[in-house]
């Protein structure tokens, strides 16, 4: 999931679902600390979200949910235990393309 700029009328975060086909393979030197998978470029434009993973581009399209779903954490104290909302997800941007190489740097002559 990624965090958007919006918020709802109560000030909770609104966040995306990001949906990849296919599989990601990542070294990933240290399994407990956060990784960085690529970045994320939004057009607002015509709504177009860019993912750049390594040397590669993936366009996709903003899809919105049928049904919004709530993100919430449980939170436990004096034994008591409630949940609190931390985000409202209302979108997800599906990748669904082949990946395409980015070139750099290309010869003149062939």
């Amino acid at each position: 999931m990624f965090k958007t700029s919006g918020k709802t009328e109560s000030g909770v975060p609104e966040w995306a679902i990001v949906e990849l086909q296919g599989l990601v393979q990542m070294k990933k030197e240290t399994p407990s600390e956060p990784t960085t998978v690529g970045d994320l470029h939004y057009y607002n434009r015509n709504r177009h979200p860019v993912l750049v993973l390594g040397h590669h581009v993936l366009n996709g399209k903003e899809i919105k949910l049928e049904h919004p779903m709530a993100v919430i954490e449980k939170v436990t104290d004096n034994g008591r235990t409630h949940y609190k909302v931390k985000a409202v997800v209302k979108k997800k941007l599906l990748f669904k393309s082949r990946p395409k190489p980015i070139i750099s740097n290309v010869a003149d002559r062939v």
